[in-house]
C-alpha cells in the first residue's frame, strides 16, 4: 500500500492540472481491471471526477461499441480497439496503448505442479490432464491455436472447459472445474485458491496489449483524455507491474 500511494502521489503531481468534476463512463474487458482499479481512486480524489466502470469479455464489450453502446473511454485489446476505430465508433487520434500482459498457468491450491520449461513440456502437461480451462478473449484463441497447431485438438476432445462469460478462469480452477487454468497473468495473480506457476514459455508466449480510446460520442471527452493519461502516465508504471502487467 505504501508504494502504491507513493505511485498515486506522484502521478497526481505529474499531471497537468484537474479537469473540471465530470461524470466519466468507462466500459472495458478484464485484462486491465486489477491495475485500473488500483488506480482509480487517486485519480477520482485528484480531480473529482466520478468514473462509472462496467466490465465484460473482450468479445461480448467489442459487440455492445460496436452494435452501439456509448461511453466516455472504452479499453480492450488493441485488435478490438483499431477494429471499432475502423468501424468509426472510437477517435483513432485518442488510442494510447495502457499496458501488455502476456498468458499465465495456475492450478487448484496445492496440486501437482506442471512443466513450464518449454512449450514441448506444456503440450505433455495438457495431454496428461483431464481437464484444461481458459477463455475466450485473447488468452483462449492464443490456447486454440497451440492445440491445433501441436495437432492435440481431438485428443484433447471432451477436456476444454470454456471459463463463463464473467467468470475468471482462476475461479474455475479454484472451483474445481479444471485442473489447469490458462488466462492473462493480470487476471490469475490475484485469484483465491489458485496457485499460480508463472507465464507460458517464451517459445509460445502471446502477449496482448491493451488500450483504450475515446468514444465519438463521449459525453465527457476531456475528463476521458486526461483519464487515459493518467493510466498511461510513467508514474503509474509501479501499480501496473505489480498486477502482473508491464506498461504501455
Amino acid at each position: 500500500m505504501k508504494v502504491l500511494f507513493a505511485a498515486v502521489t506522484m502521478l497526481a503531481a505529474a499531471m497537468v492540472g484537474p479537469a473540471l468534476a465530470a461524470g466519466i463512463t468507462v466500459v472495458g474487458s478484464p485484462g486491465f481491471r486489477e491495475a485500473y482499479t488500483e488506480l482509480l481512486p487517486g485519480f477520482e480524489k485528484m480531480t473529482g471526477n466520478k468514473v462509472t466502470t462496467n466490465w465484460g469479455g473482450v468479445t461480448e464489450v467489442a459487440k455492445r461499441v460496436a452494435d452501439g453502446e456509448t461511453a466516455d473511454v472504452v479499453i480492450l485489446p488493441v485488435a478490438q480497439i483499431d477494429d471499432l476505430i475502423a468501424r468509426g465508433k472510437l477517435v483513432k487520434a485518442t488510442r494510447v496503448v495502457v499496458a501488455k500482459s502476456g498468458v499465465g498457468v495456475a492450478v487448484t491450491t496445492g496440486a501437482p505442479k506442471i512443466d513450464l520449461s518449454s512449450g514441448d513440456a506444456v503440450r505433455r502437461a495438457l495431454l496428461a490432464a483431464k481437464s484444461i480451462a481458459y477463455s475466450t478473449g485473447p488468452s483462449g484463441a492464443h490456447m486454440d491455436d497451440l492445440i491445433r497447431k501441436w495437432g492435440i485438438a481431438d485428443q484433447l476432445k471432451g477436456r476444454i472447459v470454456i471459463s463463463p462469460a464473467g467468470t475468471p478462469v482462476g475461479v474455475v480452477v479454484a472451483r474445481g472445474g479444471a485442473e489447469i487454468g490458462f488466462q492473462q497473468v493480470s487476471e490469475l495473480i490475484h485469484v483465491n485458491g489458485i496457485d499460480y506457476l508463472g507465464p507460458l514459455p517464451a517459445d509460445i508466449q502471446e502477449t496482448t496489449v491493451f488500450a483504450a480510446a475515446i468514444h465519438k460520442d463521449a459525453h465527457s471527452p476531456d475528463a476521458a483524455r486526461t483519464l487515459i493519461k493518467y493510466f498511461s502516465a510513467p508514474e503509474a508504471a509501479p501499480v501496473i507491474r505489480k498486477t502482473g502487467m508491464d506498461p504501455g
